[in-house]
């Protein structure tokens, strides 16, 4: 039986600053599912908020998990602030650390639908611009 790795990943802005509108929101979803791909890494949910990210990933049970995050937080800032994404007075600036929970495969679903709702357990922060959902590498059922 092949090894399956289900994890939560969440990180926040610095200082919880609401910092993600539609634009940033749409350039993330857009963004990490590519560079999570490099590490062998799909993300089958993502849930943005203005000052957080959580997404629901597929990791092989090898993953180097803090080069996978360097490479989901700092370069969608340095991306994102470069290309004008975000306007240069308010540059998107990622808080120190993530908080990384393994799902165990009977409760993805649950997982999933968590992460998806995320604007319903923070209507304050909520986009509505944007719909969070299936990410572009798609879901996937244990």
């Amino acid at each position: 039986m092949p090894s399956v790795f289900y994890a939560h990943l969440t990180w926040t802005t610095l200082g919880r600053a609401q910092l993600i509108d539609a634009a940033v929101a749409g350039f993330l979803q857009r963004f990490v599912p590519p560079q999570a791909r490099r590490f062998g890494t799909l993300v089958l949910e993502i849930g943005i908020l203005r000052d957080h990210v959580h997404l629901l990933l597929d990791m092989p049970p090898a993953c180097p998990v803090p080069q996978l995050v360097q490479a989901l937080k700092g370069a969608s800032a340095r991306i994102a602030n470069r290309d004008g994404i975000v306007p240069p007075q308010r540059p998107l600036r990622w808080a120190r650390g993530y908080d990384l929970r393994s799902v165990s495969p009977r409760a993805l679903g649950a997982t999933r639908d968590y992460v998806r709702r995320q604007a319903e357990h923070h209507p304050l922060d909520r986009l509505d611009e944007v719909k969070a959902g299936a990410a572009p590498d798609g879901p996937v059922e244990p």
